[in-house]
């Protein structure tokens, strides 16, 4: 597969059940053979999107000591500023060519499950930052959702199997803003080649050129979506929950040309996390004599610690 499939999310929704059934069918074939898609007719609206962006490049627009004010490293950077250079991928020593903000889950209906997060940070500069932020995060929660009953259907479980493993999970919006390259990167990379932690990441601002996914070939392919598009991939626990059916697909970010260094990018994935103790054991029926069980049992919480620690967020 050389390009990325596009599906349509109204498909799902539409009460149709042949048109649901079609959408089905895409994203599943789409995630058995490359791992992404380019989903049309999600839940964010044009002036929450123009909202999100002048909000977060007004926050990475402050002085650098201003923002150090929101890096709060005992938490292993789940929530407030992440400065430049800070994160590196799994088996990588040189750390990334960006800097981020992460805001987690808003918790209303469960002390007790709100004890186990951080808070979000507020950021006192900026009154619009963390309410555009929540209704955003809040939205991409809802469409990450709508996906998640696709693929339960794929796999042949009930439609709503995920539902409860996703309210109040321990999903993460990460808005990233990749600086202008100012000098030749000592073998540094915008973000170099990993996978993702999560059950399904659903990414905005892949409009231009950066991304690329790696195939079964092992060529690399441009990830290139319309302006109405959001780039939705599998991770790595979803991945393992399917015993590898569905693909969680290698990726980066590379390094404009030479002309464009004095550029900024930004990007803002929204990383779907299950609550902790969501079992990843592989699910029965991804199991056959020529697909033998490949990964141990684990729940989310114990994964998702284990990467931390890889990553270097993690002591």
């Amino acid at each position: 597969m050389n390009s990325i499939p596009s599906v349509n999310l109204k498909d799902f929704t539409s009460g149709d059940p042949v048109r649901k059934q079609k959408f089905v069918d895409e994203i599943g074939k789409a995630y058995e053979e490359i791992g992404f898609v380019a989903l049309k007719g999600h839940f964010l609206d044009d002036t929450l999107v123009d909202d999100l962006y002048k909000e977060i490049k007004n926050f990475f627009a402050l002085p650098l000591e201003t923002k150090r004010k929101y890096e709060i490293p005992e938490i292993a950077g789940q929530r407030g500023y992440v400065s430049f250079g800070k994160e590196s991928a799994k088996g990588k020593k040189e750390g990334d060519l960006k800097e981020f903000w992460h805001f987690g889950q808003y918790v209303e209906d469960d002390p007790e499950r709100a004890k186990e997060y951080p808070e979000n940070v507020i950021v006192e500069e900026l009154p619009a930052f963390n309410e555009v932020g929540k209704k955003t995060y809040q939205t991409l929660e809802k469409t990450a959702k709508y996906v998640l009953r696709a693929l339960a259907l794929h796999l042949g479980l009930e439609e709503t199997y995920f539902d409860h493993y996703i309210h109040n999970g321990n999903s993460i919006l990460r808005p990233i803003h990749y600086p202008p390259i100012t000098q030749e990167p000592d073998n540094a990379v915008r973000a170099a080649a990993h996978g993702d932690i999560n059950l399904i990441t659903l990414l905005m601002g892949a409009q231009g050129r950066g991304l690329q996914v790696q195939n079964h070939k092992g060529e690399w392919i441009d990830a290139i979506a319309e302006p109405d598009e959001l780039m939705i991939n599998v991770g790595d626990m979803l991945s393992r929950h399917t015993n590898n059916k569905l693909k969680s697909t290698i990726h980066r970010v590379i390094n404009p040309p030479r002309e464009l260094w004095g550029t900024s990018r930004y990007s803002i994935p929204f990383f779907m996390h299950p609550i902790s103790e969501m079992k990843l054991d592989v699910l029965d029926s991804c199991i056959d004599e020529n697909n033998p069980k490949q990964f141990d049992d684990i729940t989310a919480g114990e994964f998702l610690d284990e990467r931390l620690r890889e990553l270097g967020l993690k002591k």
